[in-house]
């Protein structure tokens, strides 16, 4: 295999595909009028959209990052929305974005001034976004990649993995991709060009965290997925984190709810891989953004309590997956540019 980790030879990640391309590769719905497409609707001023004027409140538009299809996003996150109003004379604007790629886009062309954003786009976007805080789950500011198959697929071990389908996150997700792919290269696979190119070794396919996962149990020709923990977990048996990582025994939010769901969905998954500990996803502001109220929103992100993030007692979806946020910079997200490196990726032409 060539060596694929000196810095002289990174590739300038999707150079040959472009944006469009990334957009479409990644497989994820948004809302009408998706943030990543910069032809549609106007631009926010650099000050914060115009949604409030009429009462002079100021607004803030907040990207919201799509890991899993099935979720209904602005509705789980609607207490983080209700504590920064109740904090701040803001009017919180959210918008889910198309897709990871589309999330670093909406700030980078100033359509979004709030973002809960990718690890990897903390890299990419470095030079528009200032990091607020790393978002904290049950006192973990660290989570989990995973890689899995099902009991019958004959997988046993990752060089199995060779000359079959898996399936992966959207191609700038840090937990569904990403550290997946320098998993694989580890164990002998050659990944080729992937994410922006083929694989050498194997076959991928993109979409997000829970279609990777939902469509390798329906598909027979799909024989392993790469996923966040926060997917997997609650359908691999517990033991088999126990055997394979202590840090996620230790560490994971994910670990007490290992197996939960297993028998409920009458899915099992069997575990081929663990990842080490990696730094959660940001929430982040646009650097240009010049309102004032910009520094009390960022104050307010970094003073929410596990309390201020919870749904009532009436609402019945997906709970809002992080319990509070502590103060961070990029230099929290230094071990993302260490996988970028050893996968040959640069992100200077992304945007």
């Amino acid at each position: 295999m060539p060596d694929r980790k000196q810095s002289a030879n990174r590739r300038t990640f999707v150079k040959t595909v472009g944006v469009s391309g990334i957009v479409g590769l990644a497989g994820c719905t948004g809302g009408s009028g998706g943030s990543g497409d910069s032809s549609d609707g106007e631009d926010s001023s650099a000050d914060g959209g115009t949604a409030g004027e009429a009462d002079d409140t100021p607004s803030a538009q907040f990207i919201l990052n799509p890991a899993e299809a099935d979720v209904e996003i602005e509705k789980q996150y609607q207490p983080i929305f209700e504590y920064l109003e109740s904090e701040v004379d803001v009017s919180i604007e959210p918008d889910r974005a198309a897709s990871y790629t589309a999330t670093l886009q909406a700030m980078r062309n100033d359509r979004g001034e709030i973002a809960d954003i990718s690890p990897s786009a903390v890299i990419a976007g470095q030079d528009i976004l200032d990091v607020v805080g790393v978002r904290v789950a049950y006192g973990a500011a660290q989570y989990f990649s995973t890689i899995t198959t099902t009991p019958g697929s004959g997988i046993e071990s990752l060089g199995d993995i060779e000359d079959q389908q898996m399936n992966m996150a959207d191609i700038l997700s840090v937990s569904g991709t990403l550290v997946p792919l320098t998993i694989l290269q580890d164990a002998g696979l050659d990944v080729g060009d992937a994410p922006d190119g083929d694989a050498v070794d194997f076959n991928i396919e993109y979409s997000d965290h829970t279609t990777a996962r939902k469509q390798m149990v329906a598909r027979e020709d799909v024989v392993a997925a790469s996923t966040g923990a926060f997917s997997s977990a609650p359908y691999v048996p517990q033991e088999q984190f126990e055997q394979m990582s202590q840090d996620f025994v230790d560490i994971s939010a994910e670990y007490d709810g290992a197996g939960s769901d297993i028998e409920a969905d009458d899915t099992e998954l069997q575990l081929l891989a663990v990842s080490d500990p990696i730094p959660r996803a940001p929430l982040v502001t646009r650097s240009n953004w010049s309102n004032p109220v910009k520094a009390e929103l960022e104050e307010a992100m970094l003073s929410v309590t596990e309390e201020d993030l919870s749904h009532d007692d009436s609402y019945e979806g997906e709970p809002l997956w992080f319990t509070g946020v502590q103060e961070g910079s990029v230099d929290d997200y230094e071990p993302i540019g260490t996988v970028l490196d050893e996968l040959g990726l640069e992100f200077e032409e992304l945007s």
